[in-house]
């Protein structure tokens, strides 16, 4: 009697450990896949970051304007890298990320774009054309951000939709001052 008791016992323990929610291989390749989020998030980020300097090169007269919002730019990469943990590819606060370690892609949506040559990103003669290009970038960047937000975590998804609502507003205000 006593040696049915244990072996219940035992079973009732490692049944848990064989079946039910999430395994290790799953939980690994979620963590990978968020992972790989956070560093394209950051590095659309950086982007911006570059298509705000070089607009702001290009037109001195906008840098004080351009100034807050890009401000606002690198506190998102930041967010999004502080996040990313280590072995990541997510991007440094002074460079651009790695592509993913899994052979992913890069990126999975069109994201802010660089310029042609994949370095500085073009910026139009006027002023107001560079403002609406940038502006473009800001959208372009909130809709992956938002079309991402389905396969993130929670906490991803609300840090994606805070980012995507802020872009939402740099382009509202980049394309109120054209």
């Amino acid at each position: 009697m006593l040696a049915g008791a244990l072996g219940a016992g035992t079973a009732a323990v490692l049944l848990p450990a064989c079946s039910g929610g999430g395994t290790a291989p799953e939980e690994a390749k979620q963590a990978s896949a968020e992972r790989r989020l956070r560093a394209r998030s950051a590095e659309d980020s950086r982007t911006l970051l570059r298509r705000y300097d070089a607009t702001a090169e290009a037109h001195p007269g906008l840098a004080a304007l351009l100034a807050p919002l890009r401000a606002e730019t690198e506190r998102h990469a930041r967010a999004f890298e502080d996040g990313a943990g280590p072995g990541s590819g997510a991007a440094s606060p002074d460079g651009p990320s790695a592509p993913a370690r899994d052979g992913g892609p890069a990126t999975t949506a069109p994201g802010p774009g660089p310029g042609a040559d994949g370095g500085a990103p073009d910026v139009p003669g006027d002023e107001k054309a560079a403002l609406e290009a940038l502006a473009g970038a800001e959208r372009r960047a909130a809709d992956t951000r938002t079309g991402a937000l389905t396969g993130a975590s929670p906490e991803l998804a609300r840090l994606l939709a805070s980012v995507a609502a802020c872009g939402a507003a740099h382009a509202y205000l980049l394309t109120e001052a054209s």
